[in-house]
């Protein structure tokens, strides 16, 4: 990793950050507020959309057409009291089946989720787990209840990534996350037709929230910080051209602000910065795991400021991806103390980081509706029930200091 001094990489910041091209910018960034109030919190939760039978998935990862449901019905306990496999309380429902996502639009908005955010991917020249946001969420007669945006998980896939039951020890790369530039400029006019221009999705100042998972990704398929620049540059100009302010650009991040990481906000001009979960080096007491989160957020929290880039806070519920790999040890699994409880806690201190930001939107990320395959999901189960739907509720209803209480 290549070494910058502390006064270089100032001087390095305050220089890109006066050349960054947006116009949204964030010192003065607010929600559309047509429909909004100002101190409106936005309270997102990813969607990760592998529980349906796609064709591409079904043709290469899930045979038996019910998509990655077939994987995680597999799970099993690695040690006493470890809850596999996960049951979902309402069964094995499609996500991209409209009236299960109108179900869910009104659960989620009864429980202080006010918007998605779909994991959207493009392998092979063509999208990929598409149908979740285009059949379920779009289609859906009460989405104009909720906001959403896409995060482009441009990640690469091994073939056993997911599912190593088919594939066993096959690690060769089963599909690129990254896209040359014709891919590229498919995926602007794709994105920007079929998504930004409808009523609810999700506008800072006007520009479309448009969200990358892979960094690393992100320079293998551009180059460098420069190549992503243009890249963006060109992504810019074509949302202008779709007669909106511009585009807001948000980066997911991983682990700390490493300085790579931090030249590329600067200098491809990033709105924001936000986490998927809370991320590397994982815990086996989610306690210990959310305290050193909280703690690695105060790093990107700093290094951010001195951008004027803001942070917008993750909330994470736990990690458990063991049916994905049957030989995982139990101290690789997030698995003590995991609790709504434990997440109502974090939660709160999350909403009060956000309330200590004023002039920013109130954004905050879940992580997630329905990662079933990796145990973290607020969507009802046999074992929580409704539990961490209710912590969301409460601590966003400002009653946290009753959630639990059963008196």
């Amino acid at each position: 990793m290549r070494t910058i001094t502390k006064n270089a990489w100032r001087s390095f910041c305050m220089a890109a950050a006066m050349t960054a091209i947006c116009s949204c910018t964030p010192s003065t960034q607010k929600v559309d507020r047509q429909t909004e109030k100002q101190d409106d919190y936005y309270v997102a939760a990813y969607i990760w959309p592998s529980c349906h039978n796609d064709p591409m998935g079904q043709d290469t990862l899930w045979g038996e057409g019910i998509g990655e449901w077939e994987v995680i019905k597999k799970g099993n306990p690695r040690f006493e009291g470890h809850y596999q496999p996960k049951v979902p309380l309402w069964g094995y429902e499609m996500d991209d089946d409209t009236q299960v996502m109108e179900k869910w639009i009104d659960v989620a908005t009864a429980h202080g989720i006010n918007m998605f955010i779909f994991d959207w991917y493009w392998y092979d020249g063509q999208p990929f787990l598409e149908s979740t946001v285009n059949n379920g969420f779009l289609k859906a007669k009460n989405n104009e209840k909720m906001k959403f945006y896409l995060m482009w998980a441009n990640h690469h896939v091994a073939h056993n990534y997911w599912n190593v039951h088919r594939y066993k020890d096959d690690k060769s790369r089963l599909w690129n996350g990254t896209a040359d530039w014709d891919n590229f400029k498919i995926i602007v006019e794709r994105v920007i037709r079929q998504y930004f221009h409808k009523p609810n999705y999700f506008k800072i100042d006007g520009c479309p929230v448009f969200s990358i998972f892979g960094y690393y990704e992100l320079r293998e398929n551009f180059g460098d910080a420069k190549g992503v620049k243009k890249a963006m540059d060109y992504f810019r100009e074509e949302v202008k051209k779709a007669g909106f302010p511009n585009l807001h650009l948000q980066l997911i991040g991983d682990g700390f602000p490493f300085p790579e990481f931090m030249e590329m906000v600067a200098t491809v001009g990033v709105n924001s910065v936000t986490k998927y979960n809370w991320g590397w080096p994982f815990e086996e007491d989610y306690v210990s795991w959310g305290t050193k989160a909280m703690q690695r957020r105060e790093q990107w929290t700093q290094a951010l400021d001195s951008l004027g880039v803001p942070f917008f806070p993750n909330a994470s519920i736990g990690w458990d991806d063991s049916p994905r790999f049957p030989n995982k040890k139990a101290d690789e699994i997030v698995h003590y103390n995991d609790s709504p409880e434990s997440f109502a806690a974090f939660l709160q201190k999350t909403k009060e980081y956000v309330d200590q930001r004023p002039g920013r939107p109130k954004l905050i990320t879940i992580n997630s509706w329905n990662e079933w395959v990796e145990g973290s999901y607020l969507l009802p189960d046999m074992k929580n029930g409704f539990g961490y739907l209710n912590a969301v509720k409460q601590v966003m209803n400002g009653e946290y200091e009753n959630f639990g209480n059963k008196n």
